[in-house]
């Protein structure tokens, strides 16, 4: 085993809450994984509780950097939508839901310290929704009467709902069919077009 256990234990973790459930597994599982001991586990994370909040904190750094990327990269609204939405299709290829939806699906079970942590993920998804679809309403990207606030919501629950249902149903495609249904609603006359270019 290498010197990076920690990390190694958290990337576990994260695959096993995503795939499984947070209340479905064990440190006996962790340590069946890695090929390691649970003292092992106990030792970088006493208990269960630490883990997820480690786990969580730190996921949440990523995906900020990875939103801040995808503003960086994409130029117009719309592609910054479309790189949003290819999130939520990586995770389902690795065979995992989304971390913030397969979380709050067991708010019920999760220690009241995730409580709030839960609630600042899904304030992050929509925050950043909202900046972008105002920002595309005002460059003439996004129709003018668009409404920012309902449409981040209406688009975070296309993509987590939709994945939920295309997880039951071994669909890929369906969240994402479904976010561009909701995205072409939005764009105003002459946006441009998957696989097309501005001129």
């Amino acid at each position: 085993m290498s010197t990076d256990t920690r990390s190694l234990i958290l990337q576990t973790a994260e695959f096993l809450i995503r795939s499984r459930g947070y209340a479905a597994f064990s440190y006996a599982d962790l340590a069946q994984q890695l090929a390691i001991t649970k003292a092992s586990v106990h030792y970088h994370f006493p208990t269960k509780e630490q883990l997820l909040v480690v786990l969580v904190d730190e996921y949440l750094q990523r995906f900020r950097a990875t939103l801040a990327a995808i503003r960086q990269e994409q130029v117009d609204a719309a592609g910054r939508l479309r790189a949003y939405a290819a999130l939520f299709a990586e995770g389902f290829e690795q065979g995992m839901l989304p971390l913030c939806g397969a979380l709050s699906a067991e708010r019920a079970a999760l220690p009241a310290s995730m409580h709030g942590r839960v609630h600042e993920f899904f304030r992050l998804h929509l925050e950043w929704l909202v900046g972008v679809i105002e920002e595309g309403r005002i460059a003439g990207g996004l129709r003018p009467d668009t409404a920012p606030d309902q449409v981040a919501l209406l688009m975070l629950s296309t993509l987590e709902g939709g994945t939920f249902v295309g997880w039951a149903m071994t669909e890929r495609t369906m969240a994402l069919n479904a976010f561009e249904t909701v995205l072409a609603t939005l764009l105003a006359t002459g946006a441009p077009q998957p696989g097309t270019t501005a001129l």
